[in-house]
């Protein structure tokens, strides 16, 4: 088919960008606005805008709070039409959970239900969720929306489709695809170090594109490569999920020898009986901590089959000055508080999993790398865009209907991804307070924002002459630059806390680092956009042959 194999993989790396990198982008950009997630919930939910915090007393406040929480609505909706018969009032709670980092002022609390009657699955279960400020353990409205954590994130991971894990799937095929295209480009490009240095904006537009494109895939090649497999390796229990279904029986013995082991009980009694004091638990979790030299805080509370015989509870160190999420693990019996194991270092493997683990989702305290993942996410989404861009470009003579499309979508996937995000920002400072189900609508301002810009690209993108660019980037850089400088002024409206305040009375980052990068986006969208508009004129009906022979050349 094709004369040589770097031919045929560049035919390779050519289509499987295209067919896959506009989701891509997505994936890259969503995990790059990931990596500070956290201060886009700060800024987003001006309540919570406070010093980070330490694990709360279970026994004075988290366990009133455990004993008093509900299953999500949607969920227990879910489950009844799972099983057969109507769902008893309260449902038996399996375990509880608590979780904070070095960067979460406030607690989030799980809860686990067991959902009795499903023939189809005996372990059938539904979940809860609140946030509390552990300053006085006022629980937070669950119809807020935490931008960051609980819609930038998901985002990037499963593309919030929910249904039978298949946006971890969708996700996972873009990574695999991501690695194949990096492999191919290391191929095609055989000059990587003359490439590592090669950029002449000032040529014509492919020439410029491809070197861009080029450069931002060789400088950050090995981050790219390694997000990609870690990726893939985080969650391949999703897409090898054998011990689910094909080997359960043995998956669950294992689990049955393996708590055994660990002197710990599998499965609840049915005994009532109460938990002794967790704050006990935790002040001997941290002595034996500080006598093995590390010395910390709590990152995870498990309390497993709460209010039984059998429950026990696993206190986990906080892993900010280490780059495995959590470890350390000890666990106490529920009902005396007595040590029942010790986790000890894990094994080779163990550790390897942890090491990526940890590596890739970065919680642990070091902000140089954290800016060092954020341009790399936004190197990733540079190269994937400016290859975009040389396609276009070089097909707009041969084939301007398939260029048309390409350059529809690629306005969309760009500036309209960044139109979608500002709006929901914007939405957040404009709805009301009291608005019931306010995170609900902040979510559809993002998607119509999104869809819209869709339409708009797809309506503009039809080029006046097939050498000259689509106004849908002009006019969607005009909007950026708009939606940019609202949220930032909203934000010093609304709350008061505007940059002056945040950074040299308060020093209070988290906020101040998003009014920073809004203002950073507003005036590189107006820049962007200015520079559009020098060659504004060459798009116009009537336009000289002069002009247009100059857009050919410089195009953007």
């Amino acid at each position: 088919m094709f004369s040589s194999f770097r031919l045929s993989m560049s035919w390779l790396h050519t289509w499987l960008g295209l067919v896959l990198g506009y989701l891509l982008i997505v994936i890259f950009f969503f995990g790059s606005l990931s990596v500070f997630d956290r201060e886009f919930d700060r800024w987003a939910l001006p309540e919570t805008r406070f010093a980070a915090q330490t694990m709360p007393s279970y026994d004075s406040m988290l366990a009133p709070i455990f004993a008093q929480m509900k299953p999500a609505a949607d969920e227990l909706e879910a489950a009844g039409g799972r099983v057969k018969s109507p769902l008893p009032t309260e449902l038996k709670p399996l375990n509880w959970a608590a979780y904070t980092t070095h960067r979460d002022p406030v607690v989030g609390l799980y809860a686990e239900y067991a959902v009795p009657g499903n023939p189809n699955d005996a372990d059938d279960h539904v979940h809860g969720h609140v946030t509390v400020d552990p300053r006085n353990g006022r629980v937070l409205r669950d119809d807020q929306l935490k931008i960051g954590s609980e819609f930038f994130y998901p985002m990037h991971i499963s593309l919030h489709i929910g249904w039978r894990n298949l946006g971890y799937w969708i996700v996972g095929l873009a990574a695999l695809v991501m690695l194949a295209a990096l492999v191919s480009g290391v191929v095609i490009h055989r000059r990587l170090f003359r490439e590592f240095f090669t950029f002449r904006p000032k040529k014509h537009v492919q020439r410029s594109t491809l070197d861009l494109h080029n450069l931002t895939g060789v400088v950050a090649l090995p981050f790219h490569f390694f997000f990609a497999l870690t990726g893939l390796t985080i969650f391949a229990g999703i897409y090898l999920p054998v011990s689910e279904t094909l080997l359960k029986p043995q998956a669950t013995a294992a689990a049955i020898a393996e708590a055994q082991a660990k002197n710990l009980p599998y499965a609840a009694s049915g005994v009532p009986a109460s938990i002794a004091s967790v704050d006990a638990m935790v002040i001997e979790a941290k002595r034996r901590w500080a006598s093995h030299g590390m010395a910390g805080e709590v990152g995870y509370l498990y309390i497993s089959h709460p209010g039984d015989k059998n429950s026990y509870v696993t206190v986990y160190r906080g892993g900010s000055d280490r780059v495995a999420l959590l470890g350390q693990a000890i666990h106490f019996e529920g009902a005396t508080g007595r040590v029942l194991f010790e986790e000890p270092q894990p094994s080779t493997v163990a550790k390897i999993n942890e090491f990526l683990t940890g590596l890739h989702l970065q919680q642990f305290e070091h902000w140089a790398l954290r800016w060092f993942y954020l341009f790399g996410g936004m190197a990733g989404c540079v190269c994937i865009v400016t290859g975009f861009l040389f396609f276009v470009e070089k097909r707009k003579r041969a084939q301007p209907g398939h260029a048309r499309c390409a350059d529809a979508m690629a306005v969309t996937t760009v500036t309209g991804m960044l139109i979608a995000v500002l709006a929901v920002l914007v939405a957040n400072q404009l709805l009301p307070q009291d608005l019931t189900l306010r995170g609900e609508w902040e979510k559809r301002a993002f998607w119509a924002s999104w869809l819209l810009s869709f339409v708009h690209a797809a309506w503009r993108s039809k080029p006046l002459r097939p050498v000259q660019p689509s106004p849908a980037w002009f006019e969607q850089c005009c909007a950026i630059a708009v939606l940019a400088f609202a949220a930032l002024m909203l934000n010093s409206i609304t709350t008061g806390d505007h940059l002056l305040k945040t950074v040299f009375i308060e020093h209070y980052w988290p906020v101040a680092g998003v009014d920073i990068a809004l203002l950073a986006v507003g005036l590189l969208a107006t820049a962007t956009a200015r520079r559009l508009r020098l060659r504004w004129p060459a798009l116009q009906p009537g336009a000289s042959q002069r002009s247009a022979a100059a857009e050919e050349g410089h195009a953007f």
